[in-house]
């Protein structure tokens, strides 16, 4: 996604690390870089609000709430064997990409 202006950071990084962003996982400099553009970019900044709002109904309805561990465990192999994922951290940040392959079944 672009919102057409030009921005020091491109609107897709901005977006594919507003989670990290959230959740307060990103470093120092990135994280200024992150907040640097959505101050200048009007639909960067609406996509923020609604994550923003999402994670906060997530951790209202669902707090408290954990997954047993052999859950997660199963649905990362599950997700991993059925996706290509490669991830590359540089200095402008990480980048995590995901190949799936759909997969139907037929009961």
């Amino acid at each position: 996604m672009s919102c057409g202006n030009h921005h020091d950071t491109d609107c897709s990084e901005v977006l594919a690390e507003v989670w990290l962003y959230l959740d307060g996982e990103c470093e120092p400099q990135r994280r200024s870089l992150l907040i640097q553009h959505l101050d200048e970019c009007s639909p960067c900044l609406e996509e923020y609000g609604i994550d923003e709002k999402l994670k906060a109904l997530l951790a209202r309805k669902c707090s408290g709430e954990t997954a047993p561990d052999g859950l997660k465990d199963r649905l990362r192999r599950q997700i991993l064997a059925q996706a290509e994922v490669s991830v590359e951290s540089g200095p402008g940040g990480t980048t995590v990409e995901v190949r799936t392959t759909r997969i139907e079944r037929r009961g």
